[in-house]
């Protein structure tokens, strides 16, 4: 009897994990054919994010696929920023560490946040995506 009680909390901590690994699994099949319909993308935990010409879209993952999906136009965005903990951090030399990571994109009229959960991942995506608006306004220059 005293051994069934001892084993009964491993039990319980093995079905939460076998549970947290089948969702998991779920969001990420989820992102697998979202991502299919992009050039590039990205998953996390935190959200999802597509790029299709000029064209980005983001959203929160779930085991259905996206929750309130946003897309926007690189041509719309004044500029990108990384955030960490709040405040405009460089891309090119990102901090270390930081527990709020977000890219910002400042439109005319308002700006988009989009998580992430590491910082160098964030800076990757913020430094391409700044040379491709760039590269978006000097074809529209053009």
């Amino acid at each position: 009897m005293e051994r069934g009680l001892l084993w009964l909390p491993l039990l319980v901590v093995f079905i939460w994990l076998a549970w947290a690994g089948w969702n998991e699994y779920q969001k990420v099949e989820a992102y697998r054919n979202w991502a299919s319909n992009f050039e590039r993308a990205k998953y996390d935990i935190y959200s999802m994010l597509g790029q299709k010409g000029d064209e980005l879209t983001w959203g929160k993952p779930t085991r259905k696929g996206v929750i309130g999906p946003e897309t926007f136009s690189l041509n719309d965005v004044k500029s990108i920023h990384l955030l960490v903990d709040g405040k405009v951090a460089d891309l090119e030399l990102p901090p270390k560490r930081g527990r709020a990571i977000a890219l910002e994109f400042l439109l005319s009229n308002s700006s988009i946040k989009v998580p992430f959960t590491e910082i160098p991942l964030a800076a990757e995506w913020g430094k391409f995506l700044q040379k491709e608006l760039q590269r978006f306004r000097l074809e529209l220059a053009d």
